[in-house]
C-alpha cells in the first residue's frame, strides 16, 4: 500500500511530460522541469531525466543527443496519445489559425500549440485524402490593412511569468524599460493581457497606485511571480479600458468631429463607419463626415495619415 501514492505520482508526472513534449521543435529536460514547476509540480532535474529515459523506451519519443542538454520530441510517425483525433474540418481550422497567428504572436507562445498544429498538418497533408481541405488553405488569406510588421522578441520566461501571475491574481515584479529608455524594477498588479497588432501588452497597476498602465512585454527584461496575492479590483474592466481608447493613448474622453474627406480616400467610411451615429453628407468631390469618437492619439494619427485629403471642420468635447 505504501507504494501506491508513489506509483500514481510517477504516472502523473509521465502524463504531464508526454503532454508537453512537442512534435516539431525539441524541448530539453530543464525546460520541461521549468514548465512542471510553473504548473505546481516541482521536481528535481534528475527525476525528470529518468522519466524521459523511460518514455523514450516505451513511447514514440525521440532524443537528440548531439548536444547538451538533450532535446526531446515526438516522432513524426508516432500516433497522438493525449491529443484529440481531429476531423478534417477541425484540422483545417487549426491550420488556418496557425497561418494567421504565426506573424502575430512570438514564437514562444506558438510553441505551446505545436502538438495540435503538427497533428492538423498531418491530418490534411499531401499523403491524405483531404484534398478539398488542403486546397482551401491556398484559397483564403488574412490581409493586414497596414504595413505588416514582424512581432518584437519577448525574452525567454517573460510571457510564462506574466500569464501565471495574471491567472493566479499574484503580484508581479518586472524589470522594465519604457519607450524613453528608462529602466526600473517595479511591482505591478496584473489585470489583463491584450494584443495590439504584433505586440502584447500587460494592463496593470503599480503598487500604491490606482490608475492603470499598459506595459509592452517585449520591453520587459525579466518578470517574476511574487508570493502574495491580490483581490482583483471590481472597478476594472478590460473591455471598457479598450473602449475608452486607452490602448490608443486616450483617456476615455469622447468628442464629436466633423471633417471633409476626398471621395476616393473616404469611400470606405460608407461601408465601415467610425461610429454608430456617423452621418455622411455627399458633396461634389468630398464626403462630409460627422461622428462621435474617442479622443486618442491613434484617431488623430489616422486623420493625419490622409494629409491634404482631409479638412477638419469642427471638434466638440462631449459631456
Amino acid at each position: 500500500m505504501s507504494k501506491r501514492p508513489d506509483n500514481l505520482e510517477t504516472l502523473h508526472i509521465a502524463l504531464e511530460l508526454l503532454r508537453r513534449i512537442p512534435r516539431g521543435s525539441k524541448i530539453s529536460a530543464p525546460e520541461l522541469r521549468e514548465q512542471l514547476q510553473q504548473a505546481g509540480l516541482a521536481r528535481d532535474l534528475r527525476t525528470i531525466q529518468r522519466q524521459l529515459e523511460m518514455l523514450t523506451k516505451h513511447f514514440g519519443i525521440e532524443r537528440d543527443d548531439s548536444s547538451r542538454p538533450f532535446g526531446y520530441r515526438w516522432s513524426p510517425a508516432a500516433k497522438p496519445l493525449l491529443q484529440p483525433n481531429l476531423t478534417e474540418q477541425e484540422a483545417l481550422l487549426l491550420a488556418l489559425a496557425e497561418q494567421h497567428l504565426r506573424n502575430l504572436l512570438p514564437a514562444n507562445l506558438m510553441k505551446s500549440m505545436n502538438g495540435f498544429f503538427s497533428q492538423a498538418r498531418s491530418k490534411i497533408g499531401p499523403h491524405t485524402n483531404a484534398q478539398r481541405e488542403r486546397e482551401w488553405l491556398s484559397k483564403v488569406r488574412v490581409v493586414s490593412e497596414t504595413q505588416p510588421l514582424l512581432p518584437p522578441k519577448i525574452r525567454p520566461g517573460v510571457f510564462d511569468e506574466v500569464s501565471s501571475a495574471l491567472y493566479a491574481n499574484r503580484w508581479l515584479q518586472v524589470d522594465y524599460q519604457n519607450a524613453n529608455g528608462k529602466r526600473s524594477l517595479k511591482e505591478v498588479m496584473p489585470l489583463g493581457l491584450a494584443q495590439q497588432g504584433p505586440r502584447l501588452y500587460l494592463v496593470c497597476r503599480y503598487a500604491d497606485h490606482e490608475n492603470e498602465r499598459s506595459l509592452a512585454l517585449h520591453r520587459m527584461f525579466s518578470a517574476s511571480v511574487m508570493a502574495h496575492t491580490f483581490v482583483r479590483p471590481k472597478d476594472f474592466d478590460l473591455k471598457q479600458y479598450d473602449d475608452d481608447g486607452r490602448f490608443g493613448f486616450g483617456e476615455g474622453e469622447r468628442i464629436s468631429v466633423t471633417f471633409r474627406i476626398d471621395k476616393l480616400a473616404g469611400r470606405h467610411l460608407l461601408e465601415t463607419p467610425l461610429s454608430t451615429d456617423q452621418q455622411v453628407v455627399e458633396l461634389k468631390n468630398t464626403y462630409e463626415i460627422t461622428a462621435t469618437v474617442v479622443d486618442s492619439e491613434v484617431f488623430w494619427r489616422w486623420v493625419r495619415g490622409f494629409g491634404e485629403l482631409v479638412t477638419l471642420l469642427e471638434r466638440e468635447d462631449l459631456p
